[in-house]
């Protein structure tokens, strides 16, 4: 009798193991999906990662400027989108034209959240893996600024999230960045991109953005179980930015 019982706790327990695995794995986009789909810009610019793509734009833009890190965390995000398609290479370019006109466009917010909820209103994990990746954007450069929160506020109130659900990402995030200010010194910067003094900057921002091609936030496969997945990968992409910055300031100097 206690075998039986010992086994079949045992199995509950892998049982479990094995879905919380699969959840933790969650897929949101793959290439069946789209395997049909005709390739034109139209098209992606109506899809909903093409939507996503122009909140991005509107929201790295916000402030006035893209910098170094925000520009390689979008520069990834293309790759991992335009790899579900079929032709990523068309689909890669025409999200970089996408990007360029929307962060042109700050006045048309409402449309192009609006037509994104639509598409993705009946999966709430899409739409939070979504909104947490654009506070990333605003988090990323070290501040958010009034226009970047004005921004996010007015897309998290069209994705119909409550304002308590939005504060609550909002401190999420700022709680993980001041985690995260840690004042590298030199060698600590070194060791952290994987670096040595005697390698020359154009070898040391090569480290460093392979670093933040590994550990930036994936949204095409976002890891659902973990609520913090996003916001861990810009504790991550701080610290690697941060040792870069410290790095390159005395290189220049």
């Amino acid at each position: 009798m206690f075998n039986i019982i010992f086994w079949g706790i045992l199995i509950f327990v892998l049982y479990r193991v094995y879905t919380s695995y699969k959840r933790f794995q969650q897929v949101y986009y793959n290439q069946a999906q789209f395997k049909n789909m005709d390739i034109t810009k139209e098209a992606i610019q109506a899809s909903e990662l093409g939507l996503f793509t122009a909140l991005c734009a509107k929201v790295a833009k916000a402030d006035g400027r893209i910098d170094e890190l925000e520009a390689e965390l979008i520069g990834n995000m293309f790759n991992d989108i335009s790899k579900v398609f079929p032709e990523p290479q068309k689909v890669k370019d025409y999200l970089k034209e996408i990007f360029a006109e929307e962060k042109q466009r700050p006045r048309n917010v409402d449309s192009v959240v609006s037509q994104l909820y639509v598409l993705i209103h009946r999966d709430k994990a899409k739409r939070q893996m979504m909104m947490s990746f654009l506070i990333n954007i605003a988090f990323v450069d070290g501040k958010v600024t009034a226009a970047e929160e004005n921004i996010l506020t007015k897309i998290a109130a069209f994705l119909h999230f409550s304002s308590p659900e939005f504060e609550a990402m909002m401190n999420q995030f700022q709680s993980h960045f001041s985690g995260v200010q840690t004042h590298s010194s030199l060698s600590e910067s070194y060791k952290t991109l994987g670096a040595s003094k005697e390698d020359d900057l154009k070898t040391i921002k090569k480290k460093y953005r392979a670093l933040v091609k590994k550990y930036h936030p994936d949204i095409i496969q976002a890891q659902g179980a973990d609520e913090h997945y996003i916001d861990d990968a810009m504790q991550k992409t701080q610290k690697i930015n941060e040792a870069y910055e410290v790095i390159k300031k005395q290189k220049q100097s």
